[in-house]
């Protein structure tokens, strides 16, 4: 009854943010799908071995690039609210900076990915699995540049409300990335037979696609024309990029903490053993999917809560919150009823002639289902609150939860306690319930305490100054 009473009350709002999450949501969904469909590949025309390796170099790629990933998505607010405000050249401005801080992020994160794909020794893998996840990550490396560009530009289309743009884009590439996969891992026609590294090819390929096609779109259409002319070249981007710089770092950070949890979680579970690897891989796509979902409802609340904050108004702010947490719950709860029904039938789609992997993906699928709603509650907050620019403590809250919680029981329970690889999950459950409570309270807090709306813009625009 309260649940019906709620949404009755903010029917208007769920619409619009429906209606704007729903094709970010797709276009989240590329980042994450390139990998998940490499690993479907993998396992079923390479076998449990190159699914290890290539879902542990997916796993890190990702782990680094996802610093900007996460930290770009505050071009799409801070446009919002330029919008909002009629502020065309400003619009302008942080379309550009965006571009710029994309390049600059992507030569330091692609970087660190060579480095890291010289190391893997490090992580304690058996000599197969890290031999072959070191060649597939040296070209992941490469697609840094091109999957951070389209990110950066895909931040005007959506905080002009046009986030259609991008998953278009998007679903073309999901569709190269399947047929490459298949012709470079089996060598069909005139391509040559590549195996694992024909995978790797493959998402090479799909994001310079995606990367060449939005910058195209953007700059021939003319619903973003007025926002290009040539008039407002001669502007700075200086303090855009370090505004950038300081409000997406932070996000950026926030994201990197919980990726690299997960990315982690999939080194202690390699420690336990090839197949209890391949099977966590396999458990971790599924919930890296519905959780990519999320960020796309995330990413919406940051976009209508800063339009509200450009607008003035507060009541804007809260009913943006309440709607996106409403469309978080009401989704991670199907994606839970599905996981803990279907779990066997899931697996299937990655691997069939594995029956031991296939009995471990299964239970661990069944820990998937148990903390979707954690993870969508946490990352919409972390949305809401990106979107009031607020970023410092929000990266400390996820800190505490996933490096200073999760990990550390995820080893505790998984060795000394030994309940192996169902033991890792325990603890990334755990740790998602604390930061989902910590940045929920955070963001109503915030609002709370705003007795009136010259407040909050006070103190939104000392965080962004």
């Amino acid at each position: 009854m309260v649940s019906t009473t709620l949404f009755r009350a903010y029917r208007t709002e769920l619409a619009d943010t429906l209606r704007l999450s729903v094709p970010i949501v797709i276009a989240q969904l590329g980042v994450v799908l390139m990998g998940v469909t490499d690993n479907l590949f993998v396992g079923r025309l390479l076998g449990a071995v190159p699914l290890g390796a290539a879902g542990l170099a997916n796993s890190l790629s990702f782990l680094l690039s996802g610093i900007g990933v996460g930290a770009l998505p505050v071009v799409a607010a801070l446009i919002s609210k330029a919008r909002s405000q009629n502020d065309v050249a400003t619009v302008n401005r942080l379309f550009r900076a965006g571009l710029r801080v994309a390049i600059l992020l992507s030569v330091i994160l692609g970087g660190l990915s060579v480095v890291l794909a010289y190391n893997f020794e490090l992580f304690g893998q058996t000599p197969e699995v890290a031999r072959l996840a070191r060649n597939f990550m040296l070209i992941l490396s490469a697609s840094v540049l091109p999957l951070l560009i389209f990110v950066s530009a895909r931040q005007l289309c959506d905080g002009l409300r046009y986030p259609h743009v991008a998953m278009a884009i998007t679903l073309s590439a999901l569709g190269i990335n399947a047929v490459f996969n298949y012709v470079l891992i089996k060598g069909i026609g005139p391509f040559p037979e590549l195996g694992l590294m024909g995978s790797a090819l493959s998402t090479l390929i799909s994001r310079l696609f995606m990367a060449a096609a939005i910058l195209i779109y953007i700059y021939r259409a003319e619903r973003f024309r007025e926002y290009l002319q040539s008039s407002f070249q001669n502007l700075s981007t200086t303090s855009d990029i370090w505004t950038i710089l300081r409000l997406g770092i932070p996000g950026g950070m926030t994201f990197f903490f919980e990726i690299a949890t997960f990315s982690l979680a999939v080194v202690i579970v390699g420690w336990l053993g090839e197949d209890r690897l391949a099977a966590h891989q396999i458990a971790i796509n599924m919930a890296s999917v519905t959780y990519m979902m999320a960020t796309g409802i995330s990413s919406a609340a940051a976009i209508r809560v800063s339009a509200a904050v450009g607008r003035g108004s507060r009541e804007g702010i809260f009913k943006a919150g309440i709607a996106a947490f409403l469309l978080s719950v009401s989704f991670m709860s199907l994606a839970a009823l599905l996981f803990l029904t279907a779990n066997d039938w899931l697996v299937t789609l990655y691997i069939r002639d594995n029956p031991a992997v296939m009995t471990i993906a299964a239970s661990l699928v069944i820990m998937a289902g148990f903390f979707q709603l954690s993870d969508g509650v946490q990352v919409v907050a972390l949305g809401g609150l990106r979107g009031l620019s607020d970023v410092n403590v929000p990266t400390l809250i996820t800190l505490f939860s996933y490096w200073v919680v999760a990990l550390p029981l995820s080893y505790v329970l998984a060795f000394p306690f030994k309940m192996d690889a169902i033991g890792v999950w325990i603890g990334l459950l755990a740790g998602l319930t604390i930061a989902a409570v910590l940045l929920t309270w955070r963001f109503f807090r915030r609002i709370a305490r705003m007795n009136n709306f010259d407040q909050l813009k006070s103190e939104v625009a000392v965080s962004i100054h």
